[in-house]
């Protein structure tokens, strides 16, 4: 048989990130990019990346774990800087919700507080510059458009364009492909293909306040917590508290 291509898979500690490696792993011999950019519940998160690469067995020399600190000094984020309060009242996800069917975001307030300038780009250039090392014919990355908080850097068209970069900013012969296997998703779909898959979805963290407990407050927990409501399914995460989606 065989071997299979090697595939780099950015993996946040998330749910959309878990589901994304899973489904790389169905065609992929797959190495795990971790990135920490200061943000609020960072060492959760890689507790939560770590987990999930010992339930997938993967090799210590498959697995990358970068600091991108620049971004928290850059600020501008409610993730990254404390002056900033992470949005409680849903708001975010209700502009998101009213600005959607309008295809590119053309309302600066249908942006929530928790994006984090242009992060995605950060995240890809380091997944393609190790693909390039090791040799792997793919990125994939966890970006959920229809679902997601309305951030710029998660629509498909970007993605387009940032493959783009790929192909004239590294060697002819790498042939790097980037994959969003998740982005047309809705959130319940995802938590569905998860199980499907056997996702470790219980080891997963996507709070963006607290370490210990998830808020049940933030657009993110939010978001989360209507996924799994709408997949039929209980979501295994601690919670400080349980809104209606």
């Amino acid at each position: 048989m065989p071997a299979q291509p090697k595939a780099v898979v950015l993996l946040s500690g998330g749910m959309d990130s878990c589901v994304t490696a899973a489904i790389a792993r169905s065609t992929h011999e797959v190495a795990l990019l971790h990135a920490g950019y200061g943000q609020r519940t960072q060492q959760r998160e890689r507790q939560s990346f770590e987990a999930m690469a010992d339930f997938w067995q993967v090799p210590a020399a498959q697995r990358l774990v970068v600091q991108l600190d620049h971004l928290a000094q850059i600020g501008g984020s409610a993730l990254t800087d404390q002056r900033i309060a992470v949005p409680e009242d849903g708001h975010g996800i209700a502009a998101v919700a009213a600005a959607s069917g309008q295809g590119r975001q053309d309302a600066g307030d249908a942006i929530p507080v928790t994006y984090v300038p242009f992060r995605n780009t950060h995240l890809l250039a380091v997944a393609v510059s190790w693909a390039e090392v090791l040799g792997a014919t793919a990125v994939f990355i966890g970006a959920v458009a229809e679902d997601s908080s309305g951030y710029p850097d998660c629509r498909p068209e970007y993605y387009r364009a940032f493959q783009e970069v790929v192909r004239v900013g590294t060697k002819p012969e790498s042939r790097i492909e980037i994959h969003t296997p998740v982005i047309a998703m809705k959130k319940s779909e995802i938590v569905r293909r998860g199980i499907e898959l056997g996702a470790p979805l219980h080891l997963t963290w996507s709070c963006y306040q607290f370490e210990d407990e998830a808020c049940g407050m933030c657009d993110s927990c939010r978001l989360r917590l209507q996924a799994f409501q709408q997949a039929g399914c209980h979501d295994p995460l601690p919670y400080r508290a349980r809104v209606e989606p």
